[in-house]
């Protein structure tokens, strides 16, 4: 992907050199080769899951983010070469994000990112030039013993490296909890808070870049926020769409539901749909992302497999291998593709 944005500006510089008049032809046919090149590359975006997901949820790379662990959350890359998911401890104990990278056409085995392992970090998100990752974290602020979650940021470096991760301050943080950060190309951040003026116990907020920073969170609409707990929302990158989790709605499936939000002409959140049953479940199904391209919703979801109670007698080997694999009732990671009359 990054041969083909070179590429992309290599072309444009020899258009812009073209003459203004004459060569119509031939600058028509540079801008054909860059489509034709930017398609090929699209076509060529792969993922360390093997077969693509279809219009029911599946395990997203059994083995590797689906290992049988605690793995949740996720992020791509907008060039498509990078990605973090969370790997996470019994109780909490433990929470490190995990990166894997393609190169040369493969994608390497999880390890842990260059600016986790040593706090409890979770919830990584690329901003949509892709020179930032958003995390949440309970790191320490100045030397001080941190005791809750804030929402950090750190700046990605030539050669896959990392800056160091900055906290993005009193205005966007509080004495309480923030998490699941997601950043759309206006600038503007939405996140969940634990905060006094919410409407539920925990809500979901924006704050919008206002040059030397961000402003102060400001709660969304009601339907979206309720006396609910309304939590970890992706905001589609041209904030068209919200897709995030709720639990105790009177439709609640059991531990937790989906749901989406779309913006009308003028801009403002339409009523609140819950996504299909086919979607969600009696467990916890939390934490969803859209792809770059549109095509296909990650998710994470802490179902259990049906063979647990299918009425057969299980031996030795059979139980061992139920409770060492995804669906084990831990948070595995799960796709489907992504359907825009949700």
């Amino acid at each position: 992907m990054a041969s083909i944005t070179k590429t992309f500006i290599d072309f444009r510089g020899i258009i812009n050199s073209l003459p203004k008049c004459g060569f119509k032809i031939y600058r028509l046919c540079i801008i054909l080769l860059i489509l034709f090149a930017f398609n090929k590359a699209f076509a060529q975006l792969d993922y360390p899951a093997g077969e693509l997901p279809v219009d029911t949820p599946r395990l997203f790379a059994k083995g590797i983010l689906s290992d049988g662990l605690n793995n949740r959350d996720f992020a791509i890359s907008p060039t498509g070469d990078e990605i973090f998911f969370t790997i996470q401890g019994p109780r909490f104990a433990l929470s490190s994000i995990l990166r894997l990278v393609k190169k040369d056409g493969k994608w390497s085995k999880p390890e842990v990112a260059p600016f986790s392992g040593k706090w409890r970090d979770l919830e990584a998100a690329f901003s949509p030039d892709g020179q930032f990752i958003y995390f949440s974290s309970d790191r320490p602020v100045s030397g001080d013993t941190k005791k809750d979650f804030d929402i950090w940021r750190v700046k990605r470096l030539p050669g896959g490296k990392y800056g160091e991760p900055e906290n993005l301050g009193p205005v966007v943080n509080s004495a309480k909890n923030e998490f699941y950060p997601s950043v759309t190309r206006s600038g503007n951040l939405y996140f969940t808070v634990e905060a006094d003026y919410g409407k539920g116990s925990e809500d979901i907020v924006i704050c919008k870049p206002n040059g030397t920073g961000f402003g102060k969170p400001e709660s969304l609409p009601e339907d979206i926020n309720t006396k609910y707990d309304e939590f970890n929302a992706f905001v589609d990158p041209d904030e068209q769409f919200i897709l995030f989790s709720s639990y105790g709605r009177p439709d609640d499936m059991g531990g937790g539901d989906l749901y989406i939000s779309r913006k009308n002409k003028d801009g403002d959140w339409l009523p609140v749909k819950h996504l299909p049953a086919l979607l969600n479940s009696a467990a916890l199904d939390y934490c969803p992302y859209v792809t770059w391209d549109k095509q296909y919703m990650v998710f994470t979801s802490n179902r259990m497999s049906k063979t647990f109670a299918n009425g057969k007698t299980k031996d030795y080997q059979q139980v061992n291998d139920l409770l060492n694999n995804p669906g084990n009732g831990s948070d595995d990671i799960y796709w489907v593709k992504f359907d825009v009359n949700w």
